[in-house]
C-alpha cells in the first residue's frame, strides 16, 4: 500500500499518558530546513518522483492591490487520470476507506488526479517558532494542553497522534484575518439555503498591541456572526481558545438574537451541534477538528501515500455561481483538484467512559501544513458514516496554506454540509486587519448582536 510505516518504538507512545515528555534534542531538531521542512515534513520526493521535493512552496510577492482570490497558477495543466467506479479497484490503495465508501454510494462519483505541487510556504517567523517550539514543548498533564509553546506547530517532529493532532489545532492561518463565507446544509435532492457568515479569527501575538499579561493560556480569539438567511441573523459566537486545557477549558459565549442577551455556551464543545448546521455538523467538526483533544485516544498509525484534495484555486473562481458546485450527493468533482501526498495517519478512539457521536475518526494530515485532510468518521456501531475533505489551497499573495472550502459527507441519509465558499460574495478573505483584543470582549459580542 505505499505505506511508510514507522519504527515499533511509536506505537509504543501511541496512546499518551500523563508523562510523555514532548521536546526533541537540539540534535534533532537540526533536521528542521535540511532533510525536513521547517515545519517537519520530508523534504526529499517519493521514490519513483510522482511526489516532487518541497523547494520553498508557492509565494508570490504582490504588486499593487492584492486581488481578493488569488488566481489558479495551475490552470492549464492536464487531468493525469480519473478514477471512477469501473477503475477504483487500481487506487484503493491511495484512498481512504471513507473516499472507497463515495464511490460505492454515487455512481457518478470521480476524483481527477493531476500533478502534484508542494505550495505550502509560511512566513519566517512560523519557521522560527517551530523549530524553538521542537525543543521546548512538551504536553501537560495528560496530553490536554501545551506548556513552552509558542503560537504555531509545538511538534515538528510528532512522537505519536496527540502531537499530530495539536500541530493541527495551532497551525498557522494568517495570524490575523476575517473572511465572509457561506456554509451550505444540503438535502438529499441538493437543494439549500445558504448562511452567511462573517468570521473572524486572531492568535494574540497579532493584536495590534501584541500578546499581552490579559491573553494568557490564550490559543486564540474567534468571532462568528450570522448574517443570512433572515430567520437566522444575529446570531453571533464568541470563542476564546486556550492552550493549556487542563488548566483551563475553552470560554464560549454565544449572542442569542430572540433573547437579545449574551449567555455562557458550554454546548459549543465536542459533539454540540455547530452553527446553522441543521444537525451536519458538530462543534468540534468546524475546520475539520478543532478544541480539546481529551475524549479520544489518539493512535499514530504511521505515513503513508494518498490521493487528497489539494491545490483547489478553482473552487474560489468567482465565474462560479453555488448552483455549479453543489450538486446532489455531493459537488461537482470536476471542480475538485487531488493530487498524491504523503499523509500522517492517526486514529483517535474515543476513551471508554466518554461519550461523544463519533466512536472512531480516522485522520488524515497533510505532512506540509500539518491540515486533517480527510477524516473517517464512525459511529458508536463501529460503522462508517461521514466523511470530511479539506480542500487545500495556498493563498500564496500571504504566504498562509488553508482551504477553499471543507466538506462532510453523510453517508447515511445522503445529505452534506460545505463551508467556506464565497464565489458570489463581493467581499472574501482579508488577511490585512488589526483587531484589538477589545474586539473579542462580551460586550463587542453584544454590540454585534443588536446592530
Amino acid at each position: 500500500m505505499n505505506k511508510l510505516m514507522l519504527k515499533a518504538g511509536v506505537f509504543a507512545l501511541s496512546v499518551v499518558s500523563a508523562s510523555v515528555m514532548a521536546k526533541v534534542t537540539p540534535e534533532e531538531a537540526a533536521r528542521l530546513g535540511n532533510d525536513l521542512t521547517p515545519i517537519g515534513a520530508e523534504m526529499a520526493g517519493n521514490a519513483d518522483g510522482s511526489i516532487p521535493a518541497w523547494t520553498g512552496g508557492y509565494s508570490v510577492d504582490a504588486e499593487g492591490e492584492i486581488p481578493a482570490r488569488p488566481a489558479d497558477p495551475f490552470a492549464d495543466e492536464q487531468i493525469l487520470f480519473t478514477i471512477t467506479h469501473d477503475n477504483l479497484d487500481e487506487h484503493k490503495a491511495m484512498l481512504s476507506p471513507g473516499q472507497i465508501a463515495m464511490f460505492n454510494k454515487y455512481p457518478d462519483y470521480k476524483m481527477n488526479i493531476y500533478p502534484t505541487h508542494r505550495t505550502a510556504a509560511y512566513p519566517q517567523e512560523v519557521y522560527d517558532v517551530a523549530k524553538k517550539n521542537a525543543v521546548n514543548t512538551e504536553l501537560a498533564a495528560g496530553g490536554n494542553g501545551l506548556e513552552n509553546f509558542d503560537r504555531h506547530v509545538p511538534f515538528p517532529i510528532p512522537a505519536n497522534g496527540l502531537e499530530v493532532i495539536w500541530n493541527h489545532i495551532t497551525r498557522y492561518r494568517g495570524g490575523a484575518v476575517e473572511r465572509l463565507v457561506n456554509q451550505f446544509p444540503v438535502l438529499e435532492d441538493g437543494n439549500f439555503v445558504p448562511v452567511l457568515l462573517r468570521e473572524s479569527l486572531v492568535f494574540p501575538e497579532y493584536l495590534k498591541s501584541g500578546r499581552e499579561e490579559a491573553d494568557d493560556n490564550i490559543l486564540f480569539y474567534f468571532m462568528q456572526e450570522v448574517l443570512a438567511p433572515a430567520r437566522q441573523t444575529g446570531t453571533v459566537l464568541l470563542v476564546h481558545d486556550t492552550i493549556n486545557q487542563v488548566k483551563e477549558g475553552r470560554r464560549a459565549w454565544l449572542y442569542n438574537a430572540g433573547q437579545r442577551r449574551v449567555r455562557r455556551a458550554p454546548n459549543v464543545a465536542y459533539d454540540g451541534p455547530g452553527t446553522a448546521s441543521d444537525g451536519l455538523r458538530t462543534s468540534d467538526g468546524l475546520d475539520m477538528f478543532n478544541g480539546a483533544p481529551n475524549k479520544y485516544n489518539w493512535e499514530l498509525v504511521g505515513k503513508r501515500e494518498m490521493y487528497i484534495p489539494y491545490n483547489n484555486f478553482k473552487l474560489m473562481d468567482p465565474s462560479l455561481t453555488y448552483e455549479d458546485i453543489i450538486n446532489p450527493g455531493h459537488m461537482d468533482q470536476d471542480l475538485v483538484r487531488y493530487e498524491k501526498h504523503r499523509v500522517w495517519e492517526v486514529k483517535a478512539t474515543l476513551k471508554d467512559g466518554e461519550r461523544h457521536i463519533y466512536q472512531t475518526r480516522h485522520m488524515y494530515f497533510d505532512e506540509d501544513t500539518w491540515t486533517a485532510t480527510v477524516i473517517d468518521h464512525y459511529d458508536s456501531r463501529g460503522e462508517l458514516w461521514r466523511v470530511a475533505e479539506a480542500y487545500n489551497s495556498q493563498f500564496y499573495y500571504h504566504d498562509t496554506p488553508w482551504m477553499a472550502a471543507e466538506a462532510l459527507y453523510d453517508l447515511n441519509s445522503g445529505r452534506y454540509i460545505m463551508l467556506g465558499l464565497a464565489n458570489e460574495e463581493s467581499e472574501y478573505m482579508n488577511f490585512d486587519i488589526e483587531p484589538e483584543r477589545s474586539d473579542f470582549s462580551t460586550s463587542a459580542l453584544r454590540r454585534k448582536g443588536i446592530r
